[in-house]
């Protein structure tokens, strides 16, 4: 998984906290930005659930902890359950160690569709039913996109709604200084057509319109497998992409060569990179973006996640200094609407319970996603939730790209089975920004893939 590699590795570290009710971040009743209504009515029909325990086994740990924490408190407060959440840095390894055994938690949450589809085929996981299928494609942005992101076929052979998808990632941006480009008068495009102009445009002008950098230590590549990603949900249709990723049509198919070619475009041109088409794969990623704040600039855009304005200089002030628009599809492709990249959370049951129910039917309230957006780090596509509830406009701005979205895909590469995702296709796209062929590279990324048959 990518993150891991972002996140370092470290020596197994299990804590557990405990939510606790009397510490609300934001008073009930107070501020206008929080469904308030939605804890109230809640809270009602949830009253018969005092004295009962609630084990919840996840991914956030540091800070996220502490946010994840605050948001329990109010569930806690609301049900009077009592609830404790644990994580490890292995907790991939974990949760796996624990169903096996015999003692899972109540509630697991992972931000990997494909270990939760595997525990859901050995019998792992409980299916939640047709009610929250049903709610989540009526109130999430492109529903039936995340509804099939939590589906997997169960023991029994037959697909079940098994994870209910919490708190989501945005891939598909573009990094800029609204400085540069009000000095020197360039507009942000709409269209792909439009993005490809500006970039011939910044060239023509003398500029280099892109920094782009592969280099993550062992995990050298993983960028510009999202590039390929998001060029794939561009030029075909989301089904497409799901044949792609799990090995339904062959890596080295027509589409996937294009969605390539799509990446080279960009990233094979002397002219269109800093440092030209022989430093991307060099490049670290968290250096990458540093041209975008030199003087004169190095370059003028960065197509990367969320998660990159921690590498941007000290002192860089989102919103102003460092800015971002959506990636954006095709005039010509208006069937393929506006498709989103992205990665998230995915909540499940591993072990029935009333308490366990009930926290599924929490995370169809607003109220348990605005308390988490009022603070950090928390991006959702549920329409129902108040946008000025979000801490900062950028975060704003993201949580409307996502609530826009006509289709949304999780992270190819990390569907991809380990040694294609985070082995062949990052390496096959060094080998490709360093001369070879999308055809050859593509091929040999099926060979690896055959290999594993």
């Amino acid at each position: 998984m990518k993150k891991s590699f972002l996140m370092g590795v470290a020596a197994l570290a299990l804590f557990a906290g405990a939510a606790n009710a009397a510490d609300l971040k934001f008073k009930p009743g107070e501020e206008a930005r929080f469904n308030w209504a939605s804890y109230d009515e809640y809270k009602k029909s949830h009253a018969d659930l005092k004295g009962q325990t609630l084990t919840i086994f996840g991914p956030w740990r540091g800070d996220d902890e502490t946010l994840v924490l605050s948001m329990l408190a109010y569930f806690q407060d609301a049900t009077g359950i009592n609830v404790k959440y644990s994580s490890s840095e292995n907790y991939e390894q974990q949760i796996v160690i624990d169903t096996q055994a015999g003692s899972p938690p109540d509630i697991a949450v992972l931000p990997q569709p494909g270990l939760l589809a595997d525990l859901a085929s050995k019998g792992f996981l409980v299916d939640l039913g047709d009610k929250p299928a049903s709610w989540m494609k009526e109130n999430y942005a492109a529903g039936d996109s995340w509804v099939k992101l939590g589906t997997y076929k169960g023991k029994d052979g037959g697909e079940h709604f098994y994870a209910f998808p919490y708190k989501a990632d945005l891939k598909s941006l573009v990094w800029y200084s609204p400085e540069n480009f009000e000095d020197a008068g360039y507009e942000v495009p709409k269209t792909m057509e439009e993005l490809k102009a500006l970039t011939e445009k910044i060239a023509a002008d003398g500029g280099k319109p892109w920094c782009i950098g592969l280099g993550s230590g062992g995990a050298t590549g993983w960028p510009a497998t999202d590039w390929v990603e998001d060029m794939m949900l561009r030029t075909q249709k989301p089904e497409v992409y799901d044949q792609w990723v799990t090995d339904a049509i062959p890596f080295n198919d027509p589409a996937v060569i294009g969605a390539v070619e799509e990446f080279g475009w960009f990233a094979k041109n002397d002219k269109f990179v800093d440092g030209g088409a022989a430093a991307v794969a060099s490049t670290d990623f968290r250096d990458s973006p540093k041209g975008m704040f030199a003087s004169p600039p190095k370059c003028y855009m960065h197509r990367q996640a969320s998660f990159i304005p921690s590498f941007f200089p000290e002192g860089t002030k989102l919103g102003q200094d460092a800015d971002f628009f959506y990636l954006p599809p095709y005039a010509s492709k208006p069937e393929l609407g506006n498709p989103v990249l992205g990665a998230g959370t995915l909540v499940a049951i591993t072990k029935d319970s009333p308490a366990a129910r009930a926290f599924i039917d929490w995370l169809e309230t607003p109220i348990a996603h605005e308390v988490w957006m009022a603070q950090s780090g928390f991006l959702t596509p549920f329409k129902k939730v108040n946008p000025d509830a979000y801490s900062n406009e950028p975060s704003k701005k993201m949580g409307e790209i996502l609530t826009n979205a006509t289709t949304f895909r999780f992270d190819g590469s990390d569907l991809m089975p380990g040694k294609i995702g985070a082995g062949a296709f990052w390496t096959g796209m060094v080998d490709y920004v360093g001369g070879k062929s999308a055809a050859d590279v593509t091929a040999d990324i099926q060979k690896a893939w055959e290999a594993l048959k």
